[in-house]
């Protein structure tokens, strides 16, 4: 009788292999399957040989070694990656427990009762005093999956951790990226605070120079004061330029998680070593390995596995109890001969009528289309944000190109204006507005690298790059 029951449980496990999951399909991407063309992006085909940035690890593009140690002390350290991490651990257990459900969970069993039975209700006529112990080993309750509504319930709890695990990989990248404008932000404004600060010194030097002019006679009261607006308007750009670095060092070590030593902040933006160039790719394909696409998929297959689950509620359940073990009304006689005892019985559910199941299943199949839609719109931002950069990258050169002629041109007509007032040909005002133009471009200047480093950042980020 054991050997028939046990085949007859293992028959039951085998035929519970059926799922009603509809077949998945992987829909199309609705983007264009190559990147933008235009004046905007002729300059944006990288170097023959250039690698993808989901394949360049994240130490390989960053050639700086102390924006890679500022880096790896923020993955170890950044709060909102390790909540990250904590989410995965959680959803990898939760899949633990619905994959589960498929096995039999087999319980020991022991137990004992006495009871004392008046006269009117024992079989003898007398009272007495009933007792019994039992030891058994078996299944208390096991749904056999005949139509895959527990596998497609685990199917479900699967993908949404394989989802988890890819919102964690998008966090870091999302970090990287970060840590790294973080990083470049507070070296441009040094930069500028140490513009700011040669320029004040030449401006005390210009205003001393007049104030001397001024007080032989060879200068205005006009000229004196205009000088010196110079000299505070650099003033105010210090103390500005002083504030932002010092809120820069706050944001960049709340990134990382702890303070960081001054050895590992960079003194401007020139020293900063150039980053590894890297490859968009001819087709937009490449959008389909960024890890929030990946987790968007995942959360649609996801949708499609609980499908299977609600039409699986349409049909019978079927669950079987089982157990064997030995049963005595003496407990020294729990383990004697002919004390065994066994125990089958299966159990079957036919759902006649429960609206409740047509709702559900309604409910997936739209829960499936939100999932679709949602993947759909992951896509098209990640198309968008890609063709941003590529249109930055595709005029930066000659963004840079322009602004540093202007920059010659503004110090030499600075350099000039200065020539002509000292041999008084012309009045101060023409010094005061080209040492304006001069200081604004250099300031521009510094503001358009720092715009096209942080565009290869990000670059590389929406490509999906910042693998360890």
């Amino acid at each position: 009788m054991k050997r028939k029951l046990f085949l007859l449980v293992g028959l039951f496990a085998f035929l519970a292999g059926c799922t009603l999951i509809p077949k998945y399909t992987k829909p199309e991407a609705p983007v264009p399957s190559s990147w933008p063309s235009g004046p905007a992006y002729k300059d944006t085909q990288a170097a023959p040989g250039a690698p993808l940035a989901a394949d360049l690890r994240w130490l390989e593009f960053f050639t700086d070694e102390r924006i890679q140690k500022v880096i790896e002390t923020a993955l170890n350290n950044n709060r909102d990656l390790r909540l990250a991490g904590l989410n995965v651990q959680r959803a990898r257990a939760l899949y633990g427990i619905q994959r589960a459900e498929l096995l039999p969970a087999v319980n020991a069993t022991g137990s004992g009762s006495i009871q004392r039975v008046p006269a009117d209700l024992s079989v003898t006529g007398h009272e007495m005093t009933a007792e019994q112990y039992s030891v058994t080993l078996g299944i208390s309750y096991w749904e056999i999956d005949f139509f895959g509504r527990i596998q497609s319930l685990k199917d479900r709890a699967l993908e949404e951790y394989l989802a988890t695990e890819q919102a964690q990989r998008s966090a870091q990248i999302l970090l990287i990226s970060a840590v790294a404008n973080a990083y470049l932000t507070l070296a441009a404004d040094r930069e500028t605070l140490k513009l700011a600060q040669s320029t004040l010194e030449a401006q005390r030097t210009a205003y001393d120079l007049i104030r001397l002019r001024y007080e032989k006679g060879l200068a205005t009261a006009l000229d004196l004061r205009q000088a010196q607006t110079q000299v505070d308007a650099a003033r105010v750009d210090i103390a500005r330029s002083t504030q932002l670095i010092a809120q820069d060092e706050n944001a960049l070590n709340l990134l990382v998680g702890s303070p960081l030593p001054s050895d590992l902040l960079p003194m401007e933006l020139g020293s900063v070593p150039p980053l590894k160039e890297i490859s968009a790719g001819i087709s937009s394909e490449v959008l389909l390995r960024r890890p929030d696409i990946l987790a968007a998929e995942h959360l649609l297959k996801a949708a499609n596995a609980f499908i299977g689950a609600a039409r699986a509620a349409f049909f019978p359940r079927i669950a079987l109890t089982t157990a064997a073990g030995t049963a005595s009304s003496e407990l020294s006689g729990l383990f004697k001969s002919g004390s065994g005892t066994w125990i089958f019985a299966p159990e079957i559910v036919m759902p006649i009528f429960d609206a409740r199941t047509w709702s559900a299943y309604d409910a997936s199949k739209v829960q499936r289309e939100i999932a679709l839609v949602q993947y759909e719109k992951a896509i098209q931002a990640a198309f968008r944000e890609v063709a941003d950069a590529l249109a930055v990258q595709g005029t930066a050169e000659e963004q840079l190109s322009a602004q540093q002629s202007l920059v010659d041109a503004t110090a030499e007509t600075y350099r000039l204006a200065s020539l002509r007032y000292t041999k008084g040909i012309d009045s101060y005002l023409g010094v005061l507005d080209a040492q304006r133009s001069l200081y604004a471009n250099q300031t521009a200047f510094i503001a358009i690298r720092l715009a096209n480093l942080a565009n290869q950042v990000r670059l590389y980020a929406v490509l999906g790059g910042g693998r360890e």
